[in-house]
């Protein structure tokens, strides 16, 4: 009995193949159809979307080129095939913007995107080409059942472009213990992270990095410009303790500070 399901298996599956490819190779477009619906609706995507592929340009202009050119769209999308997935989904909402499926297409579109965003430390270009695509949706659908989805990605997403610029910073930093000259791109950067992200997760650890490169800096310069500095790096000790008063980088701070202070003694006090 089970020899006998396995030879039936075979056999629907041969049947399959044969049917597939003499539709493949067949000049009409009705079969493809409806043999690519039969595929796609069944889960065989690949196959789906070579024969969606063929038809696509044969529909344009007709009442199904709608129907066949999302199906071709979501079958790049379930095969992982997201550049092609991306391009096609913005091609059917540009066709068909007043489609019901719009939302959809548009949502899958950005979802496309967002596959391809790499790892932080990697470059961010398809991470804001997916960020923008979301944040369009984000705009335009505001009551699609995509839309806390769409949400969620776009913050997953930021928190990437976060701690991209973060680790850069950091980096800095830590490069500028064995080189001062690294130190003053450290501030910027993360000057620039402090700025550019108010809501970071990262941000108390920026703050706290901040005064760090402000003090090495601080510390090792030559007399005529070592006050400012100094003052600078103290500011930056008031900005962590004002935004975050109970920092778990309390006691490194404070270490910092008193190095501050100590080498602030050999100035004189301004008159107030």
């Amino acid at each position: 009995m089970g020899k006998f399901l396995v030879l039936m298996l075979i056999a629907v599956v041969l049947s399959s193949c044969s049917e597939y490819q003499k539709v493949l190779k067949n000049e009409e477009v009705k079969p493809k159809y409806d043999l690519a619906q039969k595929f796609y609706d069944e889960g065989d995507y690949k196959r789906a979307n070579r024969l969606f592929e063929q038809i696509a340009p044969k529909y344009v202009g007709k009442p199904q080129g709608e129907r066949v050119m999302f199906f071709l769209s979501d079958s790049y999308f379930q095969r992982k095939d997201y550049n092609m997935a991306g391009y096609q989904f913005e091609r059917f909402v540009k066709s068909y913007p007043k489609s019901e499926k719009v939302a959809q297409a548009a949502f899958l579109g950005a979802k496309s995107y967002y596959k391809l965003s790499p790892e932080y430390s990697l470059d961010q270009t398809d991470t804001d080409k997916a960020l923008a695509k979301l944040q369009t949706f984000i705009n335009a659908h505001p009551e699609s059942e995509y839309f806390d989805e769409a949400n969620a990605m776009a913050k997953e997403l930021t928190t990437k472009k976060e701690r991209k610029a973060f680790e850069i910073a950091k980096q800095f930093n830590k490069l500028g213990k064995f080189d001062l000259s690294f130190l003053t791109p450290a501030m910027a950067a993360f000057d620039n992270f402090i700025l550019d992200f108010p809501g970071s997760i990262y941000r108390e650890e920026a703050l706290y990095y901040r005064l760090e490169s402000a003090t090495e800096f601080a510390t090792n310069s030559v007399a005529y410009v070592k006050k400012q500095r100094l003052e600078e790096a103290k500011e930056a000790y008031r900005a962590l303790k004002k935004q975050f008063p109970e920092t778990e980088y309390a006691k490194k701070a404070d270490n910092l500070l008193s190095k501050i202070d100590k080498e602030l003694q050999g100035y004189p006090t301004d008159a107030r």
